[in-house]
C-alpha cells in the first residue's frame, strides 16, 4: 500500500489558497466567516 498524503505546495494553494477562496461565492463566505471569528490565518 502507498502513502495517501503526498503534499504539494502548488496543489495546496490552488485548492485551499486565498485566491481560490475569493474566486467563488462560497469561498468568499468562508473568508468572511473566518474574518468575523478573528482567525489569524484566513486561508493557506
Amino acid at each position: 500500500m502507498s502513502i495517501t498524503y503526498k503534499p504539494k505546495k502548488k496543489k495546496r494553494q490552488t485548492t485551499h489558497g486565498f485566491l481560490a477562496r475569493t474566486a467563488t461565492k462560497g469561498g468568499q463566505r468562508v473568508i468572511a466567516k473566518r474574518r468575523a471569528k478573528g482567525r489569524k490565518k484566513l486561508a493557506v
